[in-house]
């Protein structure tokens, strides 16, 4: 990075501070603001063009709800709760209707950039706590907590969303790594972990047991001072299995680590050379940064079976490499098989990837990022993934190795972070299915929701039937405004600490 460049970057701070301290200064009681506000933003969206979407056959919008710039989400396990953060605000939405959520309460918040919403649950003698893990990347301040204003980053905050109408700031700490994105390790979120630092291969660990009291985990007791863990893949995010396995995706690749023990976890394997994109083999695999993951069923993982989700033994990835605008480069979602969990080295390998432009039934979009991002997972093998500009993709993974477009929603000027299956809940409490409905969200336009036909319906075989929109061809892209701005400010400075930094430790494991 060039010293005009750093000083552009660094310039960003002080306006994002003034922008926060403002916040704090004007924004007052949020109902009937908000309430307000929405039915303004419905009907500036139902006047402009981009109030018709171009949709596969087998995608139909059922609504819009716009009033948030909106970056990521999660769902609460034990009420149907939605929890979405932006730019602007942290919000909370009733999802007992999945066709129709309804906005709830709004945590007034201007954050960069809460990229990944992490939601936990426990049960106490009072009842159940519920609560969204906010991690801060370069700067927040909320007229929640006035007397905090963080201007840097690198700090978790807990958000108490017990009362879905009030959702109040409980608690924070600071940590040693980069909280680009925070996220919950175990099924009570007793400890959560960070995005971590690429230049340091480092990433912390906090201890969350006591929710008014966080405080970060020291990873090498035996050395002087407080201490991060560290990581051959640091650092963009964690997501954790229902077998007590966690996997880093990051800059080098991604890795996978035993966690049963949260406090003190165990590297297990990586995706070795591909993972970091030096394997000539396997071009294009990782350009910039292996963004997030899951692992399907893995509580049934058989080592060296053939990969499948019956044998819990493939991991859905993004690739993303957003400050690149060929479409055919700009960030692939991709499937590995992890081969082994013994400790073997390098024991995850690539089946298949696919970028934007492979999709090949939906118009490309022009001045506007297109990388795969955020995705979730429904069992039966479709995957909802946002594209950014590119909008929401329905991808068919049934064959890990062989992945299909299955569906699209791609709006005109707008950006798709996340997009996330709608789960079933029976009594007040998720069943593990999903739903037909996928809740998309957006930084230009807030959330929008989508109905699939799933394969095997009468609706989506009347969808076969019904002429998608043409192939090729394009559509505008959201500008790229000061949110976008700092997006490619913030990754610029990562860029330059990885190569900049020097690892602290060797990681026993070959890349």
């Amino acid at each position: 990075m060039s010293p005009t460049q750093k000083r552009a970057v660094l310039a960003l701070v002080p306006t994002a501070a003034v922008a926060a301290a403002a916040l704090v200064g004007t924004v007052g009681g949020p109902a009937q603001a908000d309430t307000d506000s929405l039915r303004l933003h419905e009907q500036s969206l139902a006047a402009s063009g981009t109030a018709a979407p171009l949709q596969s056959g087998n995608v139909t919008s059922v609504g819009s709800f716009p009033g948030q710039a909106g970056i990521s989400g999660c769902f609460l396990r034990t009420a149907p709760i939605l929890v979405t953060s932006g730019a602007d605000s942290l919000q909370v939405w009733n999802v007992s209707k999945p066709a129709a959520p309804r906005l709830v309460g709004t945590l007034p918040d201007a954050l960069f950039e809460n990229e990944a919403m992490n939601c936990g649950e426990r049960r106490t003698s009072t009842g159940t706590q519920r609560f969204a893990l906010i991690g801060v990347d370069s700067v927040q301040a909320s007229p929640d907590d006035p007397q905090h204003v963080n201007v840097g980053g690198n700090e978790l905050i807990v958000v108490d969303v017990t009362r879905p109408s009030d959702p109040t700031i409980r608690s924070r700490t600071p940590g040693l790594t980069s909280t680009h994105t925070v996220a919950c390790a175990d099924r009570d979120c007793s400890y959560a972990y960070s995005a971590g630092d690429s230049g340091s291969g480092t990433f912390s660990v906090f201890d969350l047991r006591h929710l008014d009291k966080p405080r970060e985990v020291d990873g090498k007791p035996g050395k002087a001072g407080l201490q991060a863990f560290s990581s051959p893949t640091a650092g963009h995010k964690w997501n954790f299995d229902n077998a007590g396995y966690g996997t880093h995706t990051g800059f080098d690749g991604a890795s996978i680590w035993d966690v049963r023990k949260p406090a003190r976890p165990r590297l297990v394997t990586t995706t070795g050379a591909a993972g970091k994109g030096n394997d000539p083999r396997y071009p294009g695999w990782n350009d910039f940064i292996l963004h997030n993951s899951f692992r399907p069923n893995a509580t049934a993982f058989r080592p060296d079976a053939t990969p499948s989700f019956a044998h819990g033994n493939v991991l859905l990835v993004t690739e993303e490499d957003y400050e690149q605008v060929d479409c055919s480069k700009a960030g692939s979602f991709q499937t590995w098989w992890v081969k082994r969990l013994d400790g073997t080295p390098g024991a995850i390998r690539p089946l298949d990837k696919v970028e934007l432009s492979d999709l090949g039934s939906y118009p490309l979009p022009v001045g506007g990022f297109c990388s795969s991002h955020w995705f979730d997972f429904r069992p039966g093998g479709l995957v909802a993934a946002g594209f950014y500009g590119g909008g929401t993709q329905v991808l068919d993974v049934r064959n890990p190795r062989d992945i299909k477009p299955y569906g699209h929603s791609v709006w005109g000027g707008s950006e798709v972070w996340d997009a996330m299956w709608a789960p079933v809940y029976k009594d007040g409490r998720q069943t593990g299915r999903k739903t037909s409905y996928v809740y998309s969200i957006d930084l230009v336009r807030g959330l929008d929701v989508s109905r699939v036909a799933l394969p095997g319906t009468t609706a989506a075989r009347s969808a076969a039937s019904t002429p998608a929109a043409p192939a090729g061809g394009r559509v505008p892209g959201a500008p790229l405004g000061l949110v976008g701005a700092a997006l490619v400010s913030a990754a610029l400075l990562r860029v330059a600490a990885r190569k900049a930094g020097q690892r602290n430790a060797e990681i026993p494991v070959s890349a």
